[in-house]
């Protein structure tokens, strides 16, 4: 099986001579995924083995994020001049189990600039900096609990104005109660404060900051996929500074497209203790290489905003791709890298994440950690111990209170009582 069928007509990918929209075949077949060869991990660009932590961290890690950078992701500007507004301060909130804080993070230092507000919760009683859980969310902070406290979110610009979520709408998918009371505070924001999810030629959002890489935007200048691990860095920053906040202790996590941002950002920021991605799928923990339930060209079609240019010659042509995406987990190494899927979640290709993270395996063993744990089933609620770690329960594309009991779980083991 060929991952697309296409012609190639002028430099362009076509469906006929007449030009009609090319359709990306779809697999949902395991018998019908194509034999491929993953390229080598502990193995140098001038051939060279990697045998010790010193090779990883001076050679082949900066080999591998470069990579990354030039031909998936795209290369993100540094640490802007940021500036903090406290919105509001230590309120009460969630019937007593909880301080709430809202922080307002301008991206340009400046008032009249892009912005993205966080919403911060601790347990009532802590009485120090706690570890937390920092990610991204869909439909704006009001989404995540039934708090009336949380501040609406902003009306996002775009051709489909999204309607308003309810507050609490997203309150399963959060599990902010159960976080508290393991003990760690949570951190979260709209991930359309930091780049609204269109393809729009990148006028809004964040790139807008930078109009002299927009003016030379290339091939590996950056996508919104990078633009929302960037975000994530940026809270990061923040959170060092919170003192609420346990920064050696902080797990990065993030759902679908959130998930591949998160994954993203975590190998990126070694600062990140803890790394989780959940149905991340195609361009997130999933080996492009099988193309099984969504492919490069389906992908890179669907959303071309989200990865550099240069990603899209890959597309239908999965087996020449010089990298895939164990690469990527590797980068996380040694720190805790759990991998969630969902049974039923064909599109995001569970059997493709697993195996993503067993190839990725052998850089934590060689950084000293313990590896995937090789009896690892993948149904029925399955565990695989160690570390990198997966995760895998029945149902679909979706964040649910057992995938929270497993993650604080993994967290806890990583970082202690």
């Amino acid at each position: 099986m060929k991952c697309a069928i296409f012609l190639m007509s002028a430099g362009l990918l076509v469906g006929s001579a007449l030009g009609a929209p090319l359709v990306w075949p779809i697999n949902q077949d395991e018998a019908q995924v194509p034999a491929y060869h993953l390229p080598e991990l502990l193995e140098a660009e001038d051939g060279a083995e990697v045998k010790s932590a010193a090779d990883w961290r001076w050679q082949r890690r900066p080999e591998l994020l470069r990579l990354f950078e030039e031909q998936m992701y795209g290369r993100a500007p540094g640490r802007p001049a940021l500036a903090y507004e406290v919105l509001e301060d230590a309120v009460a909130a969630l019937d007593g189990k909880a301080r709430r804080k809202q922080v307002r993070v301008y991206f340009s230092g400046k008032r009249e600039g892009p912005f993205m507000d966080l919403l911060l919760y601790v347990p009532a009683q802590a009485t120090g900096p706690v570890p937390f859980f920092w990610g991204l969310n869909f439909q704006g902070n009001h989404a995540v609990a039934a708090d009336p406290g949380i501040r609406m979110a902003r009306p996002v610009p775009g051709p489909r104005p999204k309607p308003a979520e309810a507050r609490g709408s997203q309150a399963e998918r959060w599990q902010v109660e159960w976080v508290l009371a393991q003990g760690y505070g949570t951190a979260t924001a709209c991930y359309e404060d930091i780049d609204p999810d269109f393809d729009d030629g990148f006028a809004n959002g964040v790139h807008a900051l930078f109009p002299e890489i927009e003016a030379r935007r290339d091939g590996a200048t950056w996508g919104s996929l990078a633009a929302w691990a960037w975000g994530l860095r940026v809270g990061m920053d923040y959170l060092e500074a919170e003192p609420w906040c346990d920064a050696r202790c902080v797990a990065l996590h993030g759902h679908s497209r959130l998930g591949k941002a998160a994954l993203w950002a975590g190998a990126q920021d070694e600062r990140f203790s803890v790394v989780i991605s959940n149905n991340s799928g195609c361009g997130g923990a999933a080996l492009s290489k099988r193309c099984f339930g969504e492919t490069l060209g389906r992908i890179n079609t669907s959303f071309p905003h989200w990865f550099a240019q240069n990603f899209q010659q890959w597309n239908g042509r999965e087996a020449a791709l010089p990298f895939d995406q164990h690469q990527l987990l590797a980068l996380v190494a040694p720190r805790g890298l759990l991998v969630g899927s969902a049974e039923a979640d064909l599109w995001a290709d569970p059997e493709g994440e697993w195996s993503a993270a067993r190839h990725a395996a052998p850089a934590f063993v060689l950084l000293g950690e313990t590896g995937l744990a090789p009896d690892f089933a993948r149904v029925n609620f399955a565990v695989a111990a160690g570390n990198p770690a997966c995760w895998q329960r029945p149902g679909k594309h979706d964040v649910t209170a057992r995938d929270w009991q497993r993650w604080t779980a993994f967290a806890q083991a990583r970082w202690g009582k």
